[in-house]
């Protein structure tokens, strides 16, 4: 079967595991210090680079950070994977979800502004299949309505936006190394900012809030007696993960970021001027691509869907809006660009294990398929 999306694992990355199971400790140390100095060395400003167990963990513990409470409200788009929305809950807030724009397929802002009353204290734009949008418009609307940014960045590790990478600048970042991601740690995230109290909060709050556990940490050593004044958690990444971390990183510009480039690029040129299907609109240069998502017009989504699958490709659907959810509203707010891009999305197969063979028989196979009477 030609996988939708699949881990890129090889020798060295099992060999850096290994190295860490022959000490004496596996929990959070000196390996996850040196994962977060060179993911800080890699995004290239003074900005400071929190490890922690997940991306959703990333995303809870920012919002955390910058004060958020029970009956606050943040603007986020419906057109993501729930852990967004289940990120902002879990501070006691309120998810508020927004439509996308039909063109970008990302936040609309003009939908966010109906959308603001007194309690919004935040918003969360979704870098949703990699594309950060226009981020200069985002942050002004930000500051017009003084508005925290919480930049779920899941899919777009690696990116650029006009020359500059995603994480090294903005407000707060927050990135996904799980096993499907751009770069993989197994499981883990990030939280990437330059506000001095966001850092404290996030460093104590995923040690479970224990004060300046982290430096004890780093040196494979534990607080005995401290204080906790915050909510904590056990998010914290260990340092099994941050190995396999560090081994990605260095593979990601010499091996991952140009073969999934490469990869979308077959995809925009063979798909791009069929009339059944639309892509994503992109920046193009300086995005690396985490999926390949498109619409399938003629109500012919679950049929190409179920050929596809027949045919031994695997494809996936990015996903059912948050706001059709029964958690988050079951759909008592209509968000039409949503739920009409959900009902023609599906996700074609995109990893760097796949060969431009594999991707040129995607597209033969999909076109055959929608041209079919």
């Amino acid at each position: 079967m030609i996988k939708l999306a699949r881990s890129i694992i090889g020798n060295e990355e099992k060999r850096a595991v290994e190295a860490v199971l022959d000490r004496a400790f596996l929990g959070m140390g000196p390996e996850v210090q040196a994962f977060e100095k060179e993911l800080e060395d890699y995004l290239g400003s003074d900005r400071r680079v929190l490890c922690v167990n997940t991306g959703t963990s990333a995303l809870h513990l920012a919002l955390q950070a910058i004060g958020l409470h029970a009956g606050d409200e943040v603007l986020v788009p419906s057109l993501t994977f729930v852990a967004t929305f289940q990120a902002i809950s879990a501070t006691g807030a309120n998810p508020v979800a927004c439509d996308v724009d039909e063109k970008t397929w990302l936040l609309d802002l003009e939908d966010a502004e109906r959308r603001l009353t007194a309690k919004t204290k935040a918003i969360v734009p979704v870098h949703y299949a990699s594309e950060p949008g226009n981020v200069e418009k985002l942050y002004q609307f930000a500051k017009k309505h003084g508005l925290r940014v919480v930049e779920d960045a899941a899919h777009s590790f690696g990116c650029e936006y006009k020359g500059r990478r995603i994480g090294s600048f903005g407000d707060i970042t927050c990135f996904s190394f799980d096993g499907i991601k751009n770069i993989t740690s197994g499981e883990g995230g990030a939280v990437v900012t330059s506000d001095p109290q966001v850092i404290a909060a996030v460093a104590d709050a995923r040690l479970l809030g224990v004060c300046k556990d982290s430096e004890k940490r780093y040196r494979n050593e534990r607080s005995w007696e401290f204080d906790v004044t915050e909510q904590g958690w056990r998010y914290h990444m260990s340092d099994i993960m941050a190995a396999i971390g560090r081994v990605q990183l260095r593979r990601f510009e010499s091996e991952f970021r140009q073969k999934r480039m490469e990869l979308a690029s077959i995809y925009r040129k063979r798909l791009s001027h069929s009339p059944y299907l639309e892509l994503i609109p992109t920046q193009g240069e300086g995005i690396v691509p985490f999926m390949v998502p498109v619409r399938i017009r003629n109500d012919r989504r679950d049929a190409a869907r179920a050929a596809l699958l027949q045919r031994e490709i695997e494809v996936g659907i990015h996903y059912k809006p948050s706001h059709l959810l029964s958690k988050f509203g079951r759909a008592s707010e209509k968000l039409p660009v949503a739920e009409a891009i959900y009902r023609e999305l599906l996700s074609l197969p995109l990893h760097p294990g796949l060969s431009s063979g594999d991707v040129e028989e995607v597209c033969q196979i999909l076109l055959g398929i929608l041209s079919s009477p």
